[in-house]
């Protein structure tokens, strides 16, 4: 198992490797100016412009951008001021070497930004996705037991109508309902921006309420359709010969379901969750966008408006290696659940 491992992440390398450079050319041939925004701000001069074109190296060739980008550029002897001496500041030390240059729109340095967005949507992400997986590994198992009967209908009637439903939809009807119109009637409502209360309240409990809607609206589609998902794969092994098997040995239907049942019919299942759970580091831009959630989606949008290479592209890098990473782990609890999988 650890050589599998060893070679998988070696075989990782020019696959991070070759996304970094197709997303790096898209971004510099869609002809986007970074600095763009500050062509019609009378404080900024074409001389101005210059130099911080200068100062990010944005006139540099593209192939000396995407190397600079990687190993850095204090190798260069760069003289951005034009006093015949080359200038020290704007160095920066290359991705490989941990450095991911500074953000064009904020002037701050890209880890910095990540590092302050990151945790907010791994806080709000990973709540979603444990809700998801708690409560449509429940709602599955209980509508396979009762197939065709009236619980299972109306389960599957709802996933059906939440499942077709936009998130923004969802976003939007449950600001309406839980937070506009409850403040009319007098009742508790929810609050809808940002993860504290804009006088200073703090404390966790601010934290969880503020949390409850963004986390209701990731859950809901995704609770849709995985409740379905976990309802045809539980379908199909209870119904296989070694369940009749052991019930016909006298075994519970409660061990038979959750120690025989559903550890096999969780392998499609991990596949899908391994599938989508390097997407949570992305953040929901559209729930973040909503609901003002300080999280990664948040900062993507900001990054393409205008355009900022440095945060886009360490954007993309993190959602690539976290699906590397992922898929690794998915393949380890393979091993575990099916002992007839053996990687040597």
């Amino acid at each position: 198992m650890g050589k599998y491992v060893l070679r998988r992440i070696l075989s990782a390398i020019p696959l991070l490797f070759i996304i970094c450079l197709i997303v790096f050319l898209c971004l510099k041939l869609s002809g986007a100016d970074p600095l763009g925004h500050l062509a019609n701000d009378p404080r900024v001069s074409e001389a101005d412009r210059f130099m911080l074109a200068a100062r990010f190296g944005l006139n540099d060739p593209i192939p000396l951008q995407f190397v600079t980008w990687l190993f850095g550029d204090d190798w260069l002897k760069r003289d951005i001021t034009g006093d015949g001496e080359p200038d020290e500041f704007g160095k920066q030390l290359g991705v490989l070497r941990g450095d991911f240059g500074d953000s064009i729109r904020t002037r701050t340095p890209v880890a910095q930004v990540i590092s302050t967005a990151l945790p907010n949507t791994l806080l709000l992400g990973l709540t979603s996705y444990v809700v998801t997986v708690i409560i449509s590994m429940a709602i599955g198992i209980f509508a396979a037991l009762r197939q065709y009967s009236v619980w299972d209908n109306l389960i599957t009637g709802v996933s059906f109508v939440t499942f077709s439903m936009p998130i923004f939809f969802i976003a939007l009807l449950s600001v309406q309902i839980f937070a506009v119109e409850a403040k009319k009637a007098g009742l508790p409502y929810l609050p809808v921006q940002g993860m504290y209360d804009v006088r200073g309240d703090r404390s966790l409990d601010e934290l969880i309420r503020h949390m409850i809607l963004p986390v209701f609206c990731l859950s809901a589609i995704s609770i849709a359709g995985y409740s379905r998902y976990i309802r045809a794969t539980m379908l199909e092994v209870i119904s296989s010969d070694y369940i009749r098997t052991a019930r016909a040995k006298g075994l519970g239907n409660r061990r038979v379901t959750y120690l025989h049942a559903l550890k096999n019919a969780s392998l499609p299942i991990v596949t899908l969750i391994g599938l989508d759970l390097p997407f949570v580091l992305a953040g929901a831009v559209v729930t973040e966008r909503i609901f003002s959630w300080p999280g990664m989606g948040s900062v993507f949008i900001q990054s393409l408006e205008p355009i900022d290479p440095p945060v886009v592209m360490v954007f993309i890098l993190i959602i690539a290696a976290a699906v590397v990473v992922t898929q690794i782990f998915i393949d380890v609890i393979y091993a575990w659940l099916d002992p007839r999988i053996r990687y040597s």
